[in-house]
């Protein structure tokens, strides 16, 4: 799998949305590893420029890993999501605004967007990837003609499974530990919380060539998963310094202080991020994904605006200490087993 990836280094860079920067994902993949570009925020055609951008940045001709969204759209709860703005009021009356008239579903899973599937079969990044579940199967039979390799994150052995059932290339085993959304197919079902270890466990005799992610910051640490039986380790936290990267000042700095919580409260799923006032709240009440991500963006601009940090979505893994700042090929020579 490595060979098929254009790999010389065993480390895929996360597909971390809104922070791996075509330059990140250019560096990474020049010193090595696989580079990987975050599209679920974005339209179909600033993702098609994106994946452009990078590409005329590589160095050398390797894939690009294209992550895209799998969840489903959220059923409207009127009165759920007037009482979680009603909750959110004290905290946009804090720094001098007002809460929205209404909450907003602002990311749209592939099998909702055709133009981003036709992009994705248009542009050929050579890797695609799915999170919070899989497409329909007549998406995946595209991407896979296109010549795309296809992998997909999983959280437990039956996701596992249904991956492989799906007939994608590699699953992404996502421990515990990781930072950023969790990739749970069913977030309201049953959740082990296996960390990345364990789960390689269960998931070596599937078959199917395994990638880890979680809490993966060191050379040590890559040796850890590959002797697990992992072919590659999934990084993200530890590229959150790197000079290519789009992490702000203060995402940089919270860093330092390494406490993370797993959340619903900034978007209505699980998601590992530091510990500040939006992510340490009740989440109890969140309306479903991705709906108080509308309401937690113009929170945290607003906030920023008055020189407050302590509402941003600052995504991180455990372990989120030792990470360095550098550029990106000097923290994938740090990552290198």
């Amino acid at each position: 799998m490595l060979q098929r990836l254009k790999m010389r280094v065993p480390v895929v860079l996360a597909p971390m949305a809104g922070i791996s920067t075509p330059e990140l994902a250019a560096a990474v993949s020049d010193a090595g590893g696989l580079g990987s570009l975050g599209l679920a925020a974005m339209d179909a055609d600033a993702a098609g420029e994106a994946l452009r951008r990078t590409r005329a940045l590589m160095q050398r001709e390797a894939p690009i890993n294209a992550n895209v969204f799998c969840h489903a759209p959220p059923p409207r709860d009127s009165e759920r999501e007037a009482a979680w703005l009603s909750a959110l009021a004290p905290d946009f009356g804090s720094v001098g605004a007002s809460p929205p008239m209404a909450l907003h579903d602002s990311y749209t899973p592939l099998d909702h967007d055709p133009e981003m599937l036709e992009m994705l079969l248009d542009e050929r990044p050579g890797v695609v990837s799915f999170h919070f579940g899989l497409p329909s199967g007549d998406s995946i039979a595209k991407l896979r003609d296109s010549g795309a390799v296809l992998l997909a994150t999983a959280t437990s052995r039956a996701e596992a499974e249904a991956i492989a059932a799906a007939g994608l290339d590699a699953i992404v085993a996502q421990g515990w530990q990781a930072g950023g959304h969790r990739g749970i197919f069913d977030e309201n079902g049953p959740d082990r919380r296996l960390p990345t270890l364990d789960l390689l466990a269960e998931l070596r005799d599937l078959g199917l060539p395994l990638i880890a992610a979680g809490g993966i910051m060191t050379a040590e640490d890559v040796r850890a998963v590959l002797k697990a039986g992992a072919f590659a380790a999934q990084c993200g936290t530890a590229f959150l310094p790197a000079t290519e990267a789009a992490t702000s000042q203060p995402h940089r700095d919270g860093l330092a202080h390494g406490r993370t919580i797993m959340t619903r409260a900034v978007s209505g799923r699980p998601a590992r991020g530091l510990e500040n006032r939006i992510t340490t709240r009740d989440d109890s009440a969140a309306p479903p994904y991705p709906l108080p991500y509308s309401a937690l963006k113009l929170l945290h601009r607003e906030a920023v605006a008055i020189g407050e940090h302590d509402f941003g979505p600052f995504w991180a893994g455990t372990g989120c200490t030792e990470a360095r700042s550098g550029s990106a090929a000097e923290i994938l020579s740090r990552l290198t087993p």
